[in-house]
């Protein structure tokens, strides 16, 4: 026990030390000491006085005024040896190491896993970093968790005898979770939960939790899915007083509501849309003035007109972020009377739209424009595949204006691409799925003409408002706004991906940014319909940088605009509710609003962002592994989409699903992982496997709880492959 104590002590007198060592002007006590400690320090407050006196007679510390302690000047000199600290979020690995992205350093810190001090993946944490070693990563140690992020964690409860554990399914908790058995809340051994950690001290090596909600038996549909959802935190229904206010929104119109609109309600106008959507945000309206000119509205769902800013509908959209959506349901922004009923620009039905309308001059130049409030009455809603055969065969009804609507988006796309945008054309995996939820088929949704046509519009509407508030005279400061911003490329992982593409005969310019645009165009393009085709596009993807939101404007590169924002999808995307507040309020010429506000609503909006695709791609990776899990046995053909030193990736071709074959069942060979040129090479063979190559698999084996499919390398020929 003593033992136990002592390390305690000694911990926390090094965290005190590190305190006191980066903050050198002081003086602080012991309650200050607590709070700079965190929820450790809290915890262990009885013992600070002690620890602060002991460190004072060791001449480490001084204590200027009673109680009150600063670093000693005799020991600020060799504190200095305890190197720099950063604050930086942590991202931890299965293996219980931790890698800390900060915005204080270029490269992320490695941090070993003894080093970091229970911090949990996510945390906002303090780090000292070691001396830097030749040759070698960034290396620290965790001193001092600053936030917890993240205490709650989906997974497999374990019951034995008078205790348990959540194995959690996440590889970002290496550890498992200690649950009194008094704490198991009625969950049954093997079951899926949700656990809660409300302690983790030294010297535990488990963080101690509470069972929080009981999920379900593993496999089951529903379960999955909701520990999709909880394990990224995300809500899966709406609380019932949110959808009592949205109840008590009116449905009828007043006189009030048409007031300081233009009406639409005459003027021609679609809707194009997923067959199966119910949230129809955006419409597009066609009016001829003469033979060379046509005024194209676009118009968005007036969410702003019923949503009052900090109302509980408000609050809990801005917490929400963004609609999300999985393989089998979607998770929408708002309540269903606001998202598939009053906002929804359902044809046949007066509508409040916000919208900003064009004078085209055919085929496609724009001569002027205008953003006002509406009202519409959409003619037709059309799915992208009817539209699409409207387009292919020049026939149907309102072919006249899809053809003219169609001429102009292509026009537009013409040039957006000529200006240096990036065309990402990757196919997207989808499922037909029976009422249970059990994937029964596979298909690939593919960007057509009647994609395109749509979101050349959407992309110009967007720009054009961007344009509107940001593009100021030179001598004028641009007032606050939310921008959707995408940075340069890196130009590591590009020099990385140049030099991999010449030894596939494919030439990248990295020199000036409209070289690097126009050789990724021109990259994507020739390698189509070739073997390397998905691996090239997979490697550029991840070669850019990732679009967030921002207040402070850099441009779009990948869509090469200098000014752009998300204007289009305020029903499910509540960065464009906010885009459309903002255009309101500065109509009536008022100062710019708060920044900082605006700023911290973008960073909220980005992280719920990547959360929600986080929890997509997660949801298709389940359906992936069900629809594999009777394929046992099975040889498909297949293409190698990554490497790593556990094994390669091989995406089968019939179905864009991706398995793992593992070094360790290479038995032929002991094969390394060569990750300069993306391959693997046998010691003794030389044997070599590199992205892009074909293959045959067999499928070893699926764990749909891991949501794992494992595969192993076959050399029968094709007719031995089976077809699904």
């Amino acid at each position: 026990m003593q033992k136990k104590k002592d390390k305690i002590s000694n911990e926390l007198k090094q965290q005190i030390i590190a305190i006191y060592a980066s903050t050198p002007k002081g003086p602080y006590n012991y309650k200050q000491i607590a709070k700079m400690l965190g929820e450790n320090g809290e915890q262990q407050k009885k013992y600070l006085t002690g620890i602060l006196y002991s460190l004072a007679k060791e001449n480490i510390l001084i204590e200027p005024f009673k109680g009150k302690f600063q670093i000693s000047p005799l020991y600020a000199e060799s504190a200095k040896k305890l190197g720099p600290f950063i604050v930086g979020r942590v991202d931890m690995k299965q293996t219980g190491k931790a890698y800390i992205i900060s915005e204080e350093i270029l490269e992320d810190v490695r941090i070993d896993s003894n080093n970091t001090n229970n911090a949990l993946h996510g945390d906002l944490v303090k780090v000292r970093l070691f001396p830097k070693r030749r040759h070698y990563k960034t290396e620290g140690e965790i001193i001092q968790i600053l936030e917890r992020k993240n205490m709650k964690w989906v997974g497999l409860l374990k019951v034995a005898g008078n205790f348990a554990f959540v194995i959690p399914d996440s590889k970002s908790l290496p550890v498992d979770i200690f649950i009194p058995i008094e704490k198991i809340n009625g969950g049954k051994n093997g079951q899926k939960v949700i656990a809660e950690i409300v302690s983790w001290q030294p010297p535990m090596k488990n963080p101690q939790g509470t069972i929080i909600e009981v999920l379900g038996w593993p496999g089951d549909n529903e379960t999955e899915i909701h520990a999709i959802l909880a394990q990224y935190n995300l809500p899966s229904k709406f609380d019932k007083k949110i959808i009592e206010a949205a109840e008590q929104i009116p449905s009828e119109f007043s006189e009030k509501d048409f007031e300081n609109r233009e009406d639409f309600r005459d003027t021609f106008t679609l809707t194009i849309d997923p067959s199966d959507a119910k949230d129809l945000d955006d419409a597009i309206s066609l009016k001829i003035i003469d033979e060379k000119t046509v005024e194209v509205g676009v118009h968005i769902a007036d969410v702003s007109h019923y949503i009052q800013p900090n109302s509980i509908i408000d609050k809990d959209a801005q917490e929400r972020a963004t609609s999300v959506y999985l393989v089998d349901r979607t998770i929408p922004m708002l309540p269903e009377k606001l998202s598939n009923n009053l906002c929804s620009l359902n044809p046949h039905t007066d509508k409040l739209c916000y919208s900003v309308i064009f004078n085209i001059n055919l085929p496609g130049k724009i001569q002027k424009y205008r953003i006002a409030k509406t009202i519409i009455n959409s003619d037709v809603r059309f799915s992208y595949e009817e539209a699409q055969t409207i387009i292919e065969q020049k026939t149907g009804l309102y072919e006249k204006e899809i053809s003219i609507l169609h001429q102009i988006a292509s026009e537009l796309r013409t040039k957006r691409l000529k200006d240096g945008a990036i065309a990402f054309e990757k196919k997207e995996v989808k499922f037909n799925l029976s009422p249970t939820g059990v994937p029964l088929s596979v298909y690939f949704k593919e960007q057509k003409e009647a994609n395109h046509l749509i979101e050349e519009f959407m992309l110009l509407a967007n720009r054009t408002v961007a344009e509107h508030i940001g593009k100021t005279r030179p001598t004028l400061k641009p007032k606050t706004f939310v921008y959707r911003i995408h940075d340069l490329p890196n130009l590591e992982k590009l020099t990385t991906l140049a030099k991999f593409v010449a030894k596939l005969g494919y030439k990248l310019k990295t020199d000036t940014r409209k070289n690097i645009s126009e050789s990724f165009n021109n990259l994507l393009k020739t390698s189509q319909g070739r073997g390397e085709e998905n691996m090239i596009e997979t490697l550029a993807l991840r070669s850019m940088a990732k679009a967030e939101y921002s207040t402070k404007n850099i441009g779009h590169y990948g869509l090469g605009f200098d000014h752009y924002t998300h204007f289009t999808s305020p029903i499910r995307r509540y960065p464009d509710l906010m885009v459309h507040r903002l255009l309101k309020y500065y109509a009536k010429n008022n100062p710019s609003e708060n920044e900082k506000y605006y700023a911290d609503q973008c960073k909220h909006s980005s992280e719920m962002e990547k959360r929600a695709l986080d929890a997509e791609r997660e949801s298709v990776k389940l359906k992936q592994a069900e629809f594999m899990q009777d394929k046992v046995g099975h040889s498909f053909e297949g293409l190698i989409s990554g490497v790593s030193k556990w094994g390669i990736y091989v995406e089968i071709a019939e179905t864009k699903i991706e398995g793992m074959v593992r070094l360790t069942d290479m038995d032929d060979d002991y094969y390394y992982l060569d990750d300069e040129n993306y391959r693997v090479i046998g010691h003794n063979k030389k044997k070599i496997y590199k992205l892009g190559d074909n293959v045959n698999v067999k499928v070893k084996s699926v764990d749909v709880i891991k949501k794992e499919i494992t595969l192993t390398l076959q050399t029968q020929t094709k007719t031995n492959i089976k077809h699904i």
